[in-house]
């Protein structure tokens, strides 16, 4: 049975893809029952066998608390049943055992017990003609996903738990898991590490990437702190699951990616079945209006909502919020994909959490991606197309901002609230997360990421002849409204995404800022250091050399590359070399690693240590 979609903050779902273990056999079992409902009793009985088909995803974890976590897969059927067993026992149980074991009347037995998932369907998830699935769509068609949710209680800290996930299928089939590992969310007191990364993108370094992650610190972390961009256009389900480059998100997190460099193959690691997931959203995680024709298209045709709502005055009918919704962008799959953490104010979209002695902060900070170009039939960052002038609903209004973040919204106000807690005053270390980089040296840290000022040109008729979008530095968000907030309260680290690369700084205030996803490609440096130039008009608005912030970069401290004249590099960025980081209390610090992927023999590099305190 499907349940209803949860209120933010409910804390009763969950989804992932899971692998067959264990031969094929009948079983006999309970009779099915709906989420939720009565155990059946031992009298009505199923029989299943071990056959059934591959899970979507790997079982994967999120949110944690001191005494239990949440367990979630994915299936592309709904199925009868579905259910996580934990206990000591359970690793070592046969698949016929762990059929039986959730068919048969009692909820447990010696050294496991089990729970019942609740089950929902993604609203949004589909394929088309440039979908890489394991097989062919010619259009737009939705494609079935759901997603699996159970809790696993009463754990310890500094125990770890088998657990693995049983899929009850309506053709009589039954999917086993492997087996996993949980743990209780480590205490406030509680040194921890957690592993900083983003922009995975299905790109091609990033299998490689977190085998080193696992290789260098294991896979049994505190947290995994996602920065944005998982993926490249949310709604299509075979970027999550099974995209037959071999590097869909969740097959590297979980060790079942497959993509050669340097002439080895790279499975990724099985992270995230065994460490909690904490997202965020980046720009690749929103959808665009959805009465495109493609997904692409749909992803890259976003409006603001205040535009959408102009519209739906006049031209709009029935249900005011959808039609918005429907014509201005959506985080709909990323919130039903990842429901938790969630704020009661802003849902999966921003929220806080307790990590040990960490306090994270997770905002939604990202705008459309729109091309530099200047010619004259590009939709871009700084312009109109030519052809579309004549009709407003074509345009793209410039690179807008998603949600509010500037001083007086709501996100704003939110975030201030967490920043004086007493939550965050007792932490040890305070860290926010977001996508958009707010000091950076990459592509992607200028335009200023504020609201676009434009300037319509109209001829004597009042027909636009164009329309140019301006980004004022003195208005940049971040900058203005957030960074004064971050040093007002003694945030030890800001961790961002979206440009690809390796980079660092420090503020007067002691605020460090990362950036570490040069994790599968990178699009650049741009600094004094090499002399490149962002592609972007030389207006005196937009900085084309070095952090817009104004401050500089932190050379790495330990084993910087060099260039070719033999100087020490203050960033990383590179299509061959990948990096990640890693965040340690123990020793207040942040660790950043290199890995070059043209040398299967090459060694993994601690290049910076960031002191945090």
């Amino acid at each position: 049975m499907t349940a209803n979609p949860p209120a933010p903050g409910d804390p009763s779902l969950v989804s992932r893809r899971s692998v067959l273990a264990g031969s094929a056999g009948l079983v006999a079992g309970a009779a099915l029952t709906a989420a939720g409902a009565p155990e059946a009793s031992a009298a009505s009985r199923r029989a299943y066998s071990t056959d059934g088909p591959a899970l979507l995803c790997e079982p994967y974890q999120l949110d944690p608390s001191w005494s239990d976590v949440n367990v979630v897969w994915h299936t592309e059927t709904e199925g009868d049943e579905h259910f996580v067993l934990f206990g000591p026992a359970v690793a070592t149980l046969s698949a016929a055992d762990a059929v039986a074991a959730v068919t048969g009347a009692k909820a447990a037995g010696e050294g496991w017990r089990r729970k019942r998932a609740d089950t929902y369907q993604l609203s949004q998830t589909a394929e088309d003609a440039a979908s890489r699935a394991p097989r062919a769509y010619a259009k737009l068609t939705p494609r079935p996903v759901f997603r699996h949710t159970a809790r696993v209680i009463g754990l310890e800290r500094g125990v770890r738990t088998p657990y693995r996930v049983v899929s009850l299928h309506s053709d009589g089939r039954a999917t086993v898991s492997a087996a996993y590992s949980a743990e209780a969310k480590a205490r406030r007191s509680e040194d921890v590490k957690l592993l900083l990364t983003s922009d995975h993108q299905l790109k091609n370094m990033t299998p490689a990437n977190l085998a080193k992650v696992a290789e260098t610190v294991g896979v049994e972390l505190d947290g995994v702190l996602m920065a944005g961009d998982l993926v490249n256009v949310p709604d299509r389900a075979s970027e999550w699951f099974d995209s037959t480059t071999g590097l869909a998100f969740f097959a590297g997190l979980t060790g079942r990616a497959r993509f050669t460099l340097g002439g080895k193959q790279y499975a990724g690691a099985p992270l995230i079945q065994n460490t909690p997931l904490y997202p965020s959203i980046g720009n690749h995680e929103v959808m665009g209006r959805t009465v495109e024709a493609t997904l692409d298209a749909q992803f890259n045709d976003p409006h603001p909502r205040s535009v959408a709502s102009r519209r739906y005055a006049s031209e709009g009918s029935g249900d005011r919020e959808q039609w918005v919704t429907a014509n201005s962008w959506n985080a709909t799959t990323y919130e039903e994909m990842f429901p938790f953490p969630a704020s009661y104010e802003g849902g999966p979209r921003y929220w806080s959490t307790t990590i040990g002695d960490v306090f994270v902060v997770c905002l939604f900070v990202t705008q459309i991606w729109r091309s530099g170009s200047t010619a004259p039939n590009v939709k871009g960052k700084f312009q109109e197309a030519s052809s579309t002038l004549a009709d407003p609903t074509k345009w793209g209004y410039g690179q807008h901002i998603f949600e509010p973040v500037s001083k007086g919204s709501e996100q704003y106000a939110w975030l201030e609230k967490q920043l004086a807690s007493k939550d965050a005053r007792k932490a040890k270390v305070r860290v926010v997360m977001y996508h958009h980089p707010g000091h950076g040296l990459g592509d992607n840290s200028a335009p200023a990421f504020t609201d676009p000022v434009p300037t319509v040109t109209r001829d004597a008729a009042g027909n636009a002849t164009s329309v140019k979008y301006e980004y004022p530095l003195e208005d940049d968000h971040i900058l203005r409204d957030l960074e004064p907030l971050f040093s007002r309260y003694g945030v030890n680290l800001v961790h961002n995404g979206h440009s690809h690369l390796w980079n660092r700084f420090v503020n007067e205030a002691g605020v460090n800022w990362i950036e570490t996803s040069n994790v599968g490609n990178s699009y650049g440096a741009f600094d004094d250091f090499n002399g490149v130039k962002r592609a972007l008009p030389d207006d005196g608005e937009n900085v084309l050399l070095g952090d817009p912030g104004g401050l500089e970069p932190v050379v790495p401290t330990v084993a910087p590359l060099l260039d070719a004249a033999g100087r020490p590099m203050p960033y990383v960025s590179s299509n061959d070399i990948t990096v990640f980081s890693v965040l340690d209390t123990a020793d207040m610090v942040v660790r950043s690693y290199r890995y070059d992927t043209r040398d299967p023999q090459a060694p993994t590099v601690l290049f910076d240590e960031m002191p945090l305190g």
